[in-house]
């Protein structure tokens, strides 16, 4: 079959489409079992140090958004300094205030089957989206005023300095323990306890204000990568290439986590580019086998999940939130639909991700509606 090359005035291309509705997918799926406690391995993030299945996706829409940005950029190259910033910063702030309204969603709990409205200064600051609103603005100022090699050197000195960072000002012997990191530290020299991120023993949020740092060169390497897929095509070239440069890049990030652990909760330089490496070979094989030799019987699912990707991740949050809390005859609506759908004829484990997998094709056929009637909700 003849290759294909990419017309670079295109503002996306089927492959990123793909990415972008797998990554919202999984994510939807990760965090949305029937059970916490029961959890197949691939589909929970390491405890601490480690990579696994389910820690590349969040760094993966992170790289989407840098894609993204590839092809935007020309336009807003072209804006004036004062429009541009204009643009940056409302985009910014509107997909921050979403995340800090996903944290306060549904703002009351129960006591004794009692509805207790809960202190609204008590919400945690960061977030999922929080971390997606802040990475795309500082990516955005950087590749909009600074020439490319700039970017690329602002860049590494990023990852090696986050990691200088975290060496000298954690607790020896071990920097990059939960007690002894210094991405806590920070944290709680600005915020009050109560407002970070309580999943561990200790107050200490993964997607905290240090750790954003090297989450920008996330965004970046993915902008780099549809700059480079413009200017060179969708052939073999172009997937030899990248998926050279992702297996080289996952060999380094080994070899650094022998020094600078990877790490997702502490988002290390290493862990950067073991999600980075990845991404680079699995787009590459998207690109082979959509692109050049156009199987694409099978994309039109991600595709959905692409074109709306923060109205459905937003959609997944607040729906399940909310059936976690509405109530029938003193039952969470969620636990009776886990129980009677999944629960009373499966194992513990296959009803868990069952009702995960369902809860993501009942948001796909919300996705599927909105594609046929053209709806496209953007930021």
């Amino acid at each position: 079959m003849a290759e294909q090359t990419l017309n670079p005035m295109q503002n996306r291309y089927l492959s990123l489409d793909v990415l972008r509705g797998l990554t919202v997918a999984l994510m939807i799926v990760v965090n949305t079992p029937g059970d916490w406690s029961n959890i197949y391995a691939p589909l929970k993030h390491s405890d601490w140090h480690g990579f696994t299945s389910t820690d590349w996706v969040f760094p993966t829409f992170l790289f989407v958004v840098g894609n993204a940005l590839s092809f935007s950029i020309n336009k807003m190259g072209q804006m004036s300094a004062s429009r541009f910033l204009s643009k940056v910063f409302k985009r910014t702030s509107i997909i921050f205030l979403i995340g800090l309204f996903l944290n306060g969603f549904p703002f009351f709990h129960y006591e004794e089957d009692k509805i207790v409205f809960n202190n609204l200064l008590d919400i945690r600051l960061w977030g999922v989206l929080q971390r997606i609103a802040v990475c795309y603005c500082l990516a955005s100022l950087m590749v909009y005023f600074f020439k490319k090699t700039t970017v690329v050197v602002s860049s590494i000195a990023i990852l090696f300095g986050y990691w200088a960072i975290l060496y000298f000002f954690g607790d020896q012997p071990d920097p990059y323990s939960l007690e002894g990191n210094a991405i806590g530290k920070v944290d709680l020299a600005y915020l009050p306890a109560k407002n970070i991120y309580k999943h561990y023993p200790i107050p200490f949020d993964p997607l905290g204000l240090l750790s954003t740092l090297p989450a920008i060169v996330n965004v970046i390497a993915g902008y780099f990568t549809g700059l480079f897929i413009q200017k060179n095509g969708n052939n073999l070239s172009s997937v030899w290439r990248l998926t050279i440069a992702g297996v080289a890049i996952v060999f380094i990030s080994m070899l650094w986590d022998v020094y600078f652990p990877i790490n997702k909760p502490l988002w290390t330089s290493s862990y950067v580019l073991c999600s980075l490496g990845y991404d680079l070979i699995i787009i590459a094989l998207l690109m082979l086998l959509i692109e050049i030799w156009q199987m694409k019987n099978w994309v039109y699912f991600f595709e959905v999940f692409g074109k709306n990707p923060l109205f459905i991740y937003v959609l997944a949050w607040l729906v399940i939130s909310a059936m976690a809390v509405i109530r029938i005859d003193g039952k969470p609506l969620k636990g009776i639909v886990y129980k009677a759908g999944f629960a009373d004829w499966l194992t513990p484990i296959n009803a868990s991700l069952w009702f995960a997998v369902v809860y993501m094709l009942a948001m796909w056929v919300v996705g599927i509606i909105l594609d046929k009637k053209k709806v496209y909700v953007k930021v």
